[in-house]
C-alpha cells in the first residue's frame, strides 16, 4: 500500500491498524509492505515506534518512481497517494485510490487476501 506521510494522523492511524492485523493477513497469506516518497530513516523509526512487523520502504529517490509506475503519484503535492493494491503472482487483482484524508477500510481487503489463497 502507499501513503503519502509518515507520521501524518491518518497514515498512522492505517499502519497501526495494519500492525495490529498483521497475523490474520499472514494467515490468509498476504505480505504486506507501506511505501511512501519519505526518506529511510524517516521510515525506520516510524517502524520503529509503531512495531510494524512488515517493511515500510521508500520511494524517496529517484523520488516517486515506484508511486508513479503504479499510478499512486500526485505530481502537485510531490507525494504518494492513499492507494492499495493486492497482488499475486506478478498480477495485481485489485486496486483502490482514495482521496486525501480518506481512511482505508482493510476488511474488504482480508477477504480478498483469503479468496486468492492456494
Amino acid at each position: 500500500m502507499f501513503y503519502p506521510f509518515a507520521f501524518s494522523p491518518v497514515c498512522g492511524e492505517e499502519l497501526g491498524e495494519l500492525t495490529a492485523r498483521h497475523a490474520d493477513f499472514a494467515a490468509a497469506g498476504c505480505g504486506l509492505a507501506g511505501i511512501s516518497c519519505d526518506p529511510k530513516f524517516a521510515l525506520a523509526a516510524w517502524a520503529r515506534e509503531l512495531g510494524a512487523p512488515f517493511p515500510l520502504l521508500s520511494d524517496f529517490w529517484p523520488h516517486g518512481a515506484v508511486a508513479r509506475s503504479y499510478g499512486a503519484f500526485d505530481d502537485a503535492r510531490g507525494m504518494a497517494v492513499r492507494a492499495t493494491f493486492l497482488v499475486a503472482a506478478g498480477r495485481i487483482l485489485a486496486s483502490q485510490v482514495l482521496p486525501a484524508g480518506a481512511r482505508r477500510d482493510f476488511a474488504p481487503w482480508l477477504e480478498s487476501a483469503r479468496a486468492v489463497r492456494p
